[in-house]
């Protein structure tokens, strides 16, 4: 990989895959790791991007991938155990307080990230990429490696199980996932 391409890649990109962590992990310095992380498989990897998906959704399914072993790392660290670390029926709670640049978000959207914690990983992430990250439901899918039937439903539990959360009906009744 040349240096032009990778620094167009990360001129065009990174703003976008820095929120998307950031949305995920909450947390600033983290998200700065997390997306160190992105690059440095960025760099290994782009000899095999084929073409097949945009770079912009190829370089979203690494970012997916770098956060989903940051969650399963710092569970299986809380735990102390090798519990197998399920991201799709889990949620990916990330305890920290909203960071400066997400404090700064209208009220609306933080009370959505915030019940977010209550979603399953891929619910959380399809919200993500859907609604913060305005990705379409073909790039949606793309990123996961779902089909596009898939992210539909998901998206629709998820706001099924926000609508839920938000209205405070929470305990009134379950979104069931199966």
């Amino acid at each position: 990989m040349n240096d032009s391409v990778f620094h167009r890649l990360y001129d065009q990109y990174h703003q976008d895959v820095f929120q998307f962590l950031m949305y995920m992990v909450k947390n600033r310095q983290t998200a700065e790791d997390l997306m160190h992380e992105v690059y440095i498989r960025v760099l290994k990897a782009y000899s095999k991007f084929e073409g097949k998906s945009s770079e912009k959704t190829w370089l979203f399914s690494i970012a997916k991938n770098v956060a989903i072993d940051h969650f399963r790392k710092s569970t299986v660290r809380k735990k102390h155990a090798f519990d197998f670390f399920n991201w799709e029926k889990q949620e990916l709670k990330s305890p920290d307080a909203l960071p400066e640049e997400l404090a700064e978000m209208n009220d609306e959207m933080k009370q959505l990230l915030l019940a977010l914690d209550e979603c399953t990983g891929d619910q959380k992430m399809v919200i993500i990429m859907r609604y913060f990250q305005d990705l379409s439901i073909t790039e949606t899918a793309q990123v996961l490696g779902w089909t596009e039937g898939k992210v539909k439903t998901t998206q629709h539990r998820a706001i099924q199980k926000l609508r839920d959360r938000l209205s405070g009906h929470s305990d009134r009744r379950q979104v069931h996932d199966e």
